[in-house]
């Protein structure tokens, strides 16, 4: 028998994906003016940036997105998509050095119904793993548990990355 773990804080974003609830600001159009340091952007390119995720799952969770607001990456022009692969290996190699992983989840959530966050502007999550790293905490608690703060994290990736 499979016992069942209730995360109640779930129901209020759920509530608002079906209810289409969309905010007026694009945060991935919004970030990149402001400065890297205050908005954790570890690395600029010409077309894309990556930046740590506030509300990260595991240490050193970040994002790839293109400066360019579009949905889906069908939509990204040709630049666009290989930066955002470049930066996904460039990103994974730092990570790598700084804090030396097991594994990656790596993916992108496309639509509310697919669990965007912000369903207009394509990003890819890059999420570093580790053997154990997954905890009831989450679940339970409505809280994870992340060994280093974002600050620091920041800082490290941000010098892997120069």
């Amino acid at each position: 028998m499979m016992d069942v773990l209730w995360a109640g804080w779930r129901s209020a974003y759920m509530s608002e994906v079906q209810q289409g609830v969309e905010t007026e600001v694009c945060l991935f159009c919004e970030l990149p003016s402001g400065t890297d340091e205050e908005s954790y952007i570890i690395a600029r390119e010409k077309a894309v940036y990556a930046v740590l995720n506030l509300y990260p799952y595991t240490s050193g969770h970040l994002l790839i997105a293109p400066y360019r607001h579009v949905g889906m990456p069908g939509e990204l022009a040709a630049d666009e998509q290989q930066e955002v692969w470049s930066l996904l290996a460039r990103s994974q190699a730092a990570i790598d050095e700084v804090l030396d992983p097991h594994g990656y989840n790596l993916g992108a959530n496309q639509g509310r119904a697919g669990g965007a966050g912000v369903p207009g502007h394509f990003h890819l999550h890059v999420v570093p793993r580790w053997s154990g790293d997954a905890n009831f905490m989450t679940s339970t608690a409505n809280a994870r548990i992340l060994p280093e703060a974002l600050e620091d994290t920041w800082a490290r990736l941000r010098e892997a990355l120069a």
